[in-house]
């Protein structure tokens, strides 16, 4: 429940939104909603709220029924953080909406394969229709041609799978495995085109409570939708969101206008987490896109907001980002200013803080790989993986001195030291020495401060078997002519390489080894940096704003159409508002946005005509 000196400090505003929730989940007369939550109103605590109310009132009925309730997160983050708020009550099934859809659709082989066997098909006729009209022996052509290729194997093979797989979490390969994308596209259909499908979905969850819903792919939405609509007085659904903090382009447009009329529509106004400047200021930004409006604690700090506008061509812009930070702390009186790691730097793309961080070459080579992209920015992607949690701990271990550490990682991943390996050997001394001395030839490669390759790294550890090398490395790891291939590789032959992901891997191993410890702390959250899309939800006393359109390349968000190159009402435009709504409202102290342009004086008469920012609040010139 909403602690007293919460409702309090608010003022009692919010203080029904919880009450009218709870109603709506009465099962007796169940009423869908969509809760509005702007930035920092506490929607995780209403959420989690919601659940202790339906474990107190309707576990009884639930539970005699073998019926649950349906949560579905955005991130693995927030699905375990809820599990642990509601002490992993097996009643309450928290999953992320991969997980969540792929738990509907698991076994249902015969229909996963038809529905395979027509997309196939219509895909196959479109691309051999494009290369049609293409132009032949262009990379372009050379890519359809391979996807022609791959999708009609896929297709031929069809029959031969008897199980259809898939990890939400995983790489999903093999001619069994279905992809990201698969997954909801298929639960989707499913839901809209069979009532047996809703029958159990709604036998299983009479409850269903989406987080983050402007975020949740459009198909998925307006499949449940449907399941609602043809299952009223059996189901609630729940939406809880705000459509200003939506920034990824398969949510659906609009969500929350015009829902039905039997729709209930609480919303918080309370924002408990940002300074009173910052409110103004997000209220400000926001204004111009809906009429939705918040307000701060009464107890809420006044706070400083700073905007920097700077020239694109600033030089050197580390060490200009370094002075913005020293001003930040004379203007705040706050020293934490001058700790990089007290600091929340958010840059408007991956690549920018890749770059910034130092582990471009490890990065761009298997991001740019689309299928592979969600794992590997969760850490879980094999290829990556091996080197972020079994090569990289064991060299650190190792320069350490760290002998319990290089223990418990062999004993965990070389094959070496495996029950069958340990019983096979003759003399376990000496077989235990085997192992310490393929440790410390690998060292070898960073004798006399050198810096190896991935390539080389995996190579060692390939003719020791110190580390058991994920599948689709193995071959890099023990072919000397694999090694002159990847080496010696140019641009031109690279559209003639069996698969985008080969190419990806050979360029990812010619990266040093040093970019992996950044790229392992940037994946796990441990960086200052972070991009502006990756920090929704979460909060910082201090954060900073890179916004640089040139360095980012990006094409959905620019900077310089929000901040006056374009009309309000322009997608480009109205995208980069919520993105920026959403960085802003991030900081729970003080608020430092870095705008590099191409138009300095444009973008300050813009932010002033505007009323977003005061004239002692824009500085145009790099603090000294």
């Amino acid at each position: 429940m909403t602690s007293n000196q919460d409702a309090i400090v608010g003022g009692d505003i919010d203080s029904s939104v919880d009450a009218e929730i709870a109603d709506c989940l009465d099962l007796s007369s169940p009423r869908s909603f969509f809760l509005f939550a702007g930035a920092g109103s506490g929607k995780t605590r209403s959420l989690v709220t919601a659940l202790e109310h339906i474990q107190k009132h309707l576990s009884n009925r639930l539970k005699k029924k073998g019926q649950r309730v349906g949560v579905i997160t955005y991130t693995n983050a927030a699905s375990d953080e809820i599990k642990r708020r509601l002490l992993f009550d097996p009643l309450i099934d928290v999953r992320t909406i991969h997980s969540f859809a792929w738990s509907l659709i698991e076994g249902l082989n015969h229909d996963i394969r038809e529905w395979l066997r027509t997309e196939l098909s219509t895909d196959i006729k479109i691309l051999r229709a494009e290369e049609e009209r293409g132009r032949k022996g262009t990379k372009a052509s050379a890519t359809r041609l391979s996807k022609i290729e791959s999708k009609t194997k896929r297709l031929q093979n069809l029959d031969k799978v008897k199980r259809f797989v898939y990890s939400p979490i995983g790489d999903n390969r093999g001619r069994d495995a279905l992809n990201h994308a698969e997954v909801l596209q298929l639960t989707s259909y499913f839901l809209k085109a069979k009532p047996a499908m809703q029958s159990i979905l709604v036998g299983r969850y009479p409850i269903l409570l989406i987080d983050e819903s402007q975020d949740t792919n459009k198909n998925l939405i307006d499949a449940l939708f449907a399941v609602e609509a043809a299952q009223k007085g059996k189901f609630v659904l729940g939406l809880i969101g705000d459509m200003m903090q939506r920034i990824y382009s398969d949510g659906k447009d609009g969500l929350g206008k015009e829902l039905p009329s039997n729709w209930a529509t609480p919303g918080k106004k309370l924002n408990y987490r940002c300074p009173k400047r910052i409110v103004t200021l997000i209220n400000k930004v926001r204004s111009s896109a809906d009429t939705q409006q918040q307000e701060p604690r009464s107890d809420a700090i006044e706070g400083v907001v700073r905007l920097f506008i700077l020239p694109s061509g600033t030089s050197d812009k580390a060490t200009t980002e370094r002075a913005i930070a020293r001003s930040m702390s004379k203007v705040t009186g706050d020293e934490k200013w001058n700790e990089p790691k007290a600091i929340k730097t958010l840059t408007l793309e991956h690549r920018m803080a890749a770059s910034r961080m130092g582990f471009l070459d490890i990065f761009v080579p298997l991001y740019e790989v689309e299928s592979w992209r969600t794992s590997f920015l969760e850490g879980t992607l094999p290829v990556s993986r091996f080197f972020t949690e079994e090569v990289y701990p064991l060299i650190r271990a190792k320069q350490s001195g760290d002998r319990f550490a290089i223990a418990n990682i062999t004993k965990a991943f070389s094959p070496l030291l495996t029950a069958e390996a340990l019983r096979a050997a003759e003399d376990k001394q000496r077989h235990l020495q085997k192992v310490s001395a393929a440790i410390d030839e690998l060292m070898t490669l960073w004798k006399d401060g050198a810096d190896p390759t991935l390539l080389q790294v995996l190579r060692c550890i390939g003719q020791s078997n110190l580390l058991a090398i994920p599948d689709r490395l193995r071959m890099y790891g023990s072919s000397d002519q694999c090694l002159e291939k990847i080496m010696s590789s140019d641009e031109e032959s690279e559209s003639d390489r069996q698969t985008e992901q080969a190419v990806a891997i050979e360029n990812f191993l010619k990266a040093p080894f040093s970019q992996i410890e950044p790229f392992a702390n940037y994946i796990a959250g441990r960086a200052h940096f972070d991009t502006h899309q990756g920090v929704k939800g979460l909060e910082f006393d201090r954060v900073m704003v890179i916004m640089d359109d040139e360095e980012a390349r990006g094409f959905l968000f620019k900077y310089e159409d929000l901040f006056g190159g374009k009309a309000t009402g322009d997608k480009t435009v109205e995208g980069t508002r919520r993105l920026f709504y959403v960085t802003c409202s991030r900081a729970k102290q003080s608020l430092a946005l870095v705008a590099y342009t191409g138009s300095p004086d444009r973008v300050r008469r813009f932010v002033l005509q505007q009323e977003w920012f005061s004239e002692d609040e824009v500085v145009t010139e790099i603090p000294s």
